[in-house]
Protein backbone atom coordinates (compact mmCIF):
# COMPACT_ATOMS: atom_id res chain seq x y z
CA UNK A 1 0.00 0.00 0.00
CA UNK A 2 1.23 3.49 -0.85
CA UNK A 3 1.70 5.78 2.14
CA UNK A 4 0.35 9.32 2.25
CA UNK A 5 3.95 10.55 2.48
CA UNK A 6 4.94 8.72 -0.72
CA UNK A 7 1.84 9.98 -2.52
CA UNK A 8 2.51 13.56 -1.44
CA UNK A 9 6.15 13.24 -2.50
CA UNK A 10 5.04 11.98 -5.91
CA UNK A 11 2.68 14.92 -6.49
CA UNK A 12 5.20 17.48 -5.23
CA UNK A 13 7.78 16.00 -7.59
CA UNK A 14 5.39 16.25 -10.55
CA UNK A 15 4.54 19.86 -9.62
CA UNK A 16 8.21 20.84 -9.31
CA UNK A 17 9.12 19.21 -12.62
CA UNK A 18 6.23 20.99 -14.30
CA UNK A 19 7.20 24.39 -12.92
CA UNK A 20 10.91 23.90 -13.64
CA UNK A 21 10.06 22.67 -17.13
CA UNK A 22 7.95 25.78 -17.73
CA UNK A 23 10.86 27.98 -16.60
CA UNK A 24 13.19 26.11 -18.95
CA UNK A 25 10.83 26.66 -21.87
CA UNK A 26 10.50 30.34 -20.93
CA UNK A 27 14.28 30.79 -20.88
CA UNK A 28 14.51 29.18 -24.31
CA UNK A 29 11.65 31.24 -25.74
CA UNK A 30 13.11 34.53 -24.49
CA UNK A 31 16.55 33.89 -25.96
CA UNK A 32 18.34 33.46 -22.62
CA UNK A 33 20.60 30.79 -24.11
CA UNK A 34 22.89 30.17 -21.12
CA UNK A 35 19.92 29.99 -18.74
CA UNK A 36 18.05 27.67 -21.12
CA UNK A 37 21.02 25.28 -21.48
CA UNK A 38 21.64 25.46 -17.73
CA UNK A 39 18.02 24.75 -16.80
CA UNK A 40 17.63 21.93 -19.33
CA UNK A 41 20.86 20.28 -18.18
CA UNK A 42 19.92 20.54 -14.50
CA UNK A 43 16.43 19.24 -15.19
CA UNK A 44 18.00 16.22 -16.88
CA UNK A 45 20.38 15.68 -13.94
CA UNK A 46 17.52 15.98 -11.46
CA UNK A 47 15.47 13.41 -13.38
CA UNK A 48 18.45 11.04 -13.49
CA UNK A 49 19.11 11.42 -9.76
CA UNK A 50 15.44 10.78 -8.96
CA UNK A 51 15.40 7.77 -11.28
CA UNK A 52 18.41 6.34 -9.48
CA UNK A 53 16.92 6.89 -6.04
CA UNK A 54 13.30 5.98 -6.73
CA UNK A 55 13.81 3.30 -9.37
CA UNK A 56 17.02 1.76 -8.02
CA UNK A 57 15.72 -1.79 -8.48
CA UNK A 58 15.17 -1.14 -12.20
CA UNK A 59 18.58 0.47 -12.69
CA UNK A 60 20.65 -2.60 -11.86
CA UNK A 61 21.36 -3.87 -15.36
CA UNK A 62 24.43 -2.67 -17.25
CA UNK A 63 22.43 -1.21 -20.12
CA UNK A 64 20.37 1.07 -17.85
CA UNK A 65 23.47 2.17 -15.93
CA UNK A 66 25.30 2.94 -19.19
CA UNK A 67 22.39 5.00 -20.48
CA UNK A 68 22.18 6.97 -17.22
CA UNK A 69 25.94 7.63 -17.31
CA UNK A 70 25.80 8.82 -20.93
CA UNK A 71 22.87 11.13 -20.22
CA UNK A 72 24.57 12.42 -17.07
CA UNK A 73 27.74 13.18 -19.04
CA UNK A 74 25.75 15.03 -21.70
CA UNK A 75 23.88 17.04 -19.04
CA UNK A 76 27.12 17.84 -17.21
CA UNK A 77 28.56 19.16 -20.48
CA UNK A 78 25.49 21.41 -20.74
CA UNK A 79 26.04 22.71 -17.20
CA UNK A 80 29.67 23.54 -17.93
CA UNK A 81 28.75 25.20 -21.22
CA UNK A 82 26.24 27.37 -19.35
CA UNK A 83 28.88 28.29 -16.75
CA UNK A 84 31.22 29.39 -19.53
CA UNK A 85 28.38 31.44 -21.00
CA UNK A 86 27.75 33.12 -17.64
CA UNK A 87 31.43 33.96 -17.25
CA UNK A 88 31.65 35.43 -20.77
CA UNK A 89 28.46 37.43 -20.14
CA UNK A 90 29.99 38.69 -16.86
CA UNK A 91 26.95 37.30 -15.05
CA UNK A 92 28.49 36.89 -11.60
CA UNK A 93 25.40 35.76 -9.68
CA UNK A 94 24.56 33.04 -12.19
CA UNK A 95 28.19 31.88 -12.32
CA UNK A 96 28.38 31.65 -8.51
CA UNK A 97 25.00 29.92 -8.48
CA UNK A 98 26.23 27.35 -11.00
CA UNK A 99 29.40 26.72 -8.99
CA UNK A 100 27.36 26.13 -5.83
CA UNK A 101 25.04 23.73 -7.66
CA UNK A 102 28.02 21.82 -9.02
CA UNK A 103 29.38 21.55 -5.45
CA UNK A 104 25.98 20.32 -4.26
CA UNK A 105 25.83 17.62 -6.93
CA UNK A 106 29.35 16.46 -6.09
CA UNK A 107 28.32 16.13 -2.44
CA UNK A 108 25.08 14.30 -3.33
CA UNK A 109 26.94 11.94 -5.68
CA UNK A 110 29.40 11.24 -2.88
CA UNK A 111 26.56 10.59 -0.45
CA UNK A 112 24.76 8.31 -2.92
CA UNK A 113 27.82 6.26 -3.89
CA UNK A 114 29.96 6.11 -0.75
CA UNK A 115 27.65 4.41 1.74
CA UNK A 116 30.13 3.17 4.37
CA UNK A 117 32.33 6.24 4.33
CA UNK A 118 29.30 8.53 4.52
CA UNK A 119 28.26 6.91 7.77
CA UNK A 120 31.66 7.71 9.29
CA UNK A 121 31.70 11.26 7.90
CA UNK A 122 27.98 12.04 8.27
CA UNK A 123 28.52 15.23 10.31
CA UNK A 124 31.10 16.68 7.90
CA UNK A 125 28.87 15.89 4.92
CA UNK A 126 25.85 17.50 6.60
CA UNK A 127 27.89 20.64 7.39
CA UNK A 128 29.15 20.86 3.80
CA UNK A 129 25.63 20.42 2.42
CA UNK A 130 24.27 23.03 4.84
CA UNK A 131 26.94 25.51 3.74
CA UNK A 132 26.12 25.00 0.06
CA UNK A 133 22.37 25.28 0.66
CA UNK A 134 22.98 28.45 2.71
CA UNK A 135 24.98 29.94 -0.17
CA UNK A 136 22.15 29.11 -2.58
CA UNK A 137 19.62 30.70 -0.23
CA UNK A 138 21.73 33.87 -0.05
CA UNK A 139 21.59 34.06 -3.85
CA UNK A 140 17.77 33.88 -3.72
CA UNK A 141 17.79 36.89 -1.39
CA UNK A 142 20.25 38.77 -3.61
CA UNK A 143 18.14 38.19 -6.72
CA UNK A 144 15.03 39.31 -4.86
CA UNK A 145 16.76 42.44 -3.55
CA UNK A 146 17.80 43.28 -7.12
CA UNK A 147 14.23 42.83 -8.35
CA UNK A 148 15.18 39.75 -10.37
CA UNK A 149 12.00 37.90 -9.38
CA UNK A 150 12.12 35.14 -11.98
CA UNK A 151 15.67 34.22 -10.95
CA UNK A 152 14.67 34.22 -7.26
CA UNK A 153 11.55 32.13 -7.98
CA UNK A 154 13.48 29.69 -10.16
CA UNK A 155 16.15 29.30 -7.47
CA UNK A 156 13.51 28.55 -4.81
CA UNK A 157 12.03 25.84 -7.06
CA UNK A 158 15.47 24.28 -7.57
CA UNK A 159 16.16 24.36 -3.84
CA UNK A 160 12.85 22.60 -3.17
CA UNK A 161 13.58 19.99 -5.85
CA UNK A 162 17.03 19.20 -4.50
CA UNK A 163 15.85 19.09 -0.88
CA UNK A 164 13.32 16.50 -2.06
CA UNK A 165 16.08 14.64 -3.90
CA UNK A 166 18.35 14.70 -0.87
CA UNK A 167 15.50 13.29 1.20
CA UNK A 168 15.30 10.41 -1.30
CA UNK A 169 19.05 9.86 -1.14
CA UNK A 170 19.03 9.89 2.66
CA UNK A 171 16.23 7.32 2.60
CA UNK A 172 18.16 5.14 0.17
CA UNK A 173 21.41 5.29 2.15
CA UNK A 174 19.49 4.53 5.37
CA UNK A 175 17.98 1.42 3.72
CA UNK A 176 21.39 0.19 2.49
Amino acid sequence: MVSLRDLLSFYVTILLFGLLGANTIYFGATGATSKFVDAAAWLTLLALFLAETRLADRMRNARARSLVRALRLLAAAGVFAAVIGYVFDDNVLDAVNAALWIALVVLLEFELRSGGFVERARRALRLALAAVYAGLAVLVVLWALRGMWLDAYDAVLWLAAFVLLEHDIAGRTAEA
